[in-house]
């Protein structure tokens, strides 16, 4: 809650004249930084909702960046489908960046999902490989040149509960296997993801932003700087080791009506990313 009240703080400097020292003097302001914030959305939030209304709350958000989970476009759809998908992306000014979490247990799904991703022109798959198919895996980012970033997912996930735990199954492998740092289930398991972050910039690909409730299994997704996250000290570590990747909301609460909740959380990003 400091957070946000530092936020909503900061939010009226521009009606007060207070300078950002005097208000925040734990965020320190650089001005004239060329430091890009590519935000996007894990369209997982979006769950209840069609395809085209997934793409318009996004852009209702004012972000242009999406990463589609099967809902919105399956896995097993066919070229026609995927062809006019993304038409429709590139008709609304969508870039429609990766796919995931795509789950892979056997060579085929493997091969199903380079060729979605091939035929859809993403750049990445978010995904969850099983271990017996992680050389299979690699030999087809290196074929397709689409990058592979595993996905990990916290409490009781046995394959990948944190960055580390991929990490060491991926590191003597081809550079295009990386990493999506998914910030609320790091914090979930009581770990800091602003650690994981730092030790792993070389390998992360995507990053999962949300904020959640506990720093424990049954902590919650809650809206970005209601939590315990501390998302200043995040941002401040992603714009000082310039991550060139993108910053993907991926927001599971209210499920029926999540776009306050996405908008709230956006805002309170590009608050923070504008004063540090």
């Amino acid at each position: 809650m400091t957070e946000r009240r530092n936020f909503i703080k900061l939010a009226a400097l521009g009606v007060t004249g207070i300078s950002i020292q005097e208000i925040l003097p734990a965020v320190s302001f650089h001005s004239g930084t060329d430091n890009t914030l590519k935000l996007g959305v894990a369209s997982y939030t979006l769950r209840k909702f069609t395809t085209e209304q997934a793409i318009d709350m996004t852009l209702r958000c004012g972000v242009n960046r999406i990463t589609f989970k099967s809902m919105h476009l399956p896995l097993e759809a066919d070229t026609a489908v995927i062809q006019k998908t993304v038409a429709l992306c590139r008709e609304k000014g969508m870039e429609l960046y990766g796919c995931g979490v795509v789950t892979m247990k056997t060579k085929a799904e493997v091969d199903q999902a380079f060729r979605y991703a091939r035929t859809a022109g993403m750049e990445m798959i978010i995904g969850v490989p099983f271990p017996e198919v992680l050389g299979y895996v690699n030999e087809k980012v290196q074929e397709y040149n689409i990058k592979l970033a595993i996905h990990n997912h916290g409490p009781g996930d046995d394959l990948y509960p944190s960055a580390e735990s991929a990490f060491n199954k991926i590191k003597g492998l081809d550079r295009r296997m990386g990493l999506c740092i998914d910030i609320g289930h790091t914090r979930r398991i009581n770990r800091d993801p602003e650690k994981d972050l730092i030790s792993y910039i070389d390998r992360v690909f995507d990053i999962h932003i949300k904020d959640v409730t506990a720093p424990a299994p049954e902590g919650d997704t809650c809206i970005i700087g209601r939590g315990v996250i501390d998302t200043v000290s995040f941002l401040r570590t992603v714009k000082k080791l310039n991550y060139k990747g993108t910053l993907a909301l991926e927001y599971e609460a209210d499920e029926n009506d999540p776009l306050p909740g996405m908008m709230e959380s956006f805002g309170f990003v590009k608050g923070v990313w504008a004063a540090i």
